[in-house]
């Protein structure tokens, strides 16, 4: 027989070493459940995620493509029409449950959780009738699935070979999901994303092969601190003589309004002493969106966006109509990519453009 040269031995042992998934027999480092969650019986935390205040657009309808659109891992985008969109506190939490549990029999303790604690249902769905594909975060080149919009592939920390690897990125051999809101007990609801899922064939990973797995993102109210220091009409100028235009994040909305938040206040304050301090200076306001939603709706938001911050110049500040002009750009001139959170925040933005 053959021997294999010294260097694909030490590959393949390297191999061995970083895989297989073996069956978890506790919560990986660092990983707990919030104090109100309940996990399912013997189940255990494969993958984590914390964030102390996040975003996140819940699906609450069939996932469709959006037409044109590929994601950086050059899959088909796509979103679901009917979308719950929350800012809070953020925790996402991976278990896998003991075996000879199905996905269904998991999911409907969950909603028993739900129903006990005075919640609400708000839409549920199985398999492909969720829309996209019935897959994991862990691919290319196809569709969009229900798991990477919880779970999106930019995302992803777990290591390769890792129980969480094997579980978010393997491909389903069943589904179940359902969005949830939960009084948090002080007058506000949280809102849960729940996804049920039978874990599929993937290399390295036999230890897991079929056992259901558990996804749950959660977002409760919280506030944001507020710790961004208010650009300066001094600081707009400066930016307005080099680059002719500047990008605004203190003119804050409430999601899909157009009505201005009270944090905008200072902001366009510093929009007025500026042109108050520079009377032959005229500026367009252009409105910015994420590309959250159908473009058309994101074009008309974020016209009706800049109409309000020239509305607060005017009608709060005195500054003449005739100096200021309004336009809506939508989804069309991104800065950054829109597939993170990060990314959308910085697209969602308002523009001063000298003239």
């Amino acid at each position: 027989m053959r021997r294999l040269p010294a260097l694909l031995c030490l590959l393949f042992a390297a191999t061995q070493a970083w895989g297989d998934a073996t069956e978890p027999t506790a919560d990986i480092e660092g990983a707990r459940d919030p104090a109100w969650l309940q996990r399912y019986e013997g189940s255990f935390i494969v993958s984590h995620e914390q964030r102390g205040f996040d975003a996140v657009s819940f699906p609450a309808s069939v996932l469709k493509r959006v037409p044109g659109q590929t994601d950086a891992y050059n899959n088909n985008v796509f979103r679901a029409e009917q979308q719950r969109e929350v800012e809070g506190e953020y925790v996402r939490l991976l278990y896998v449950a003991p075996a000879d549990r199905s996905p269904l029999e998991v999911m409907r303790n969950y909603l028993d959780l739900v129903e006990e604690g005075g919640g609400q249902v708000l839409w549920r769905c199985r398999d492909t009738d969720c829309g996209g594909d019935l897959n994991g975060n862990d691919h290319g080149g196809g569709n969009q699935g229900l798991i990477e919009q919880l779970y999106p592939q930019a995302r992803r920390k777990d290591a390769n070979f890792s129980n969480g690897w094997c579980t978010s990125g393997s491909t389903p051999r069943e589904q179940h999901y359902s969005l949830a809101t939960l009084p948090d007990g002080s007058g506000g609801e949280r809102t849960l994303g729940i996804v049920t899922f039978q874990i599929g064939d993937r290399t390295y990973c036999d230890a897991l092969h079929d056992r259901t797995a558990v996804l749950v993102v959660a977002v409760s109210p919280k506030a944001r601190e507020r710790k961004m220091v208010t650009v300066s009409s001094d600081d707009m100028a400066k930016a307005l003589d080099a680059d002719g235009r500047i990008a605004l994040y203190g003119i804050q909305f409430d999601t899909n309004k157009s009505s201005l938040k009270p944090e905008s206040v200072e902001t366009i304050a510093q929009i007025a002493k500026l042109l108050q301090a520079q009377p032959v200076l005229k500026l367009d306001v252009v409105g910015h969106t994420d590309n959250v939603g159908e473009a058309a709706a994101n074009l008309r938001l974020s016209q009706r966006r800049a109409d309000a911050v020239v509305a607060s110049l005017v009608e709060d500040h005195g500054i003449d109509e005739a100096r200021l002009t309004s336009r809506g750009e939508g989804l069309g001139k991104p800065i950054a990519d829109n597939a993170t959170e990060d990314g959308r925040a910085k697209n969602r933005r308002v523009e001063l453009v000298k003239r």
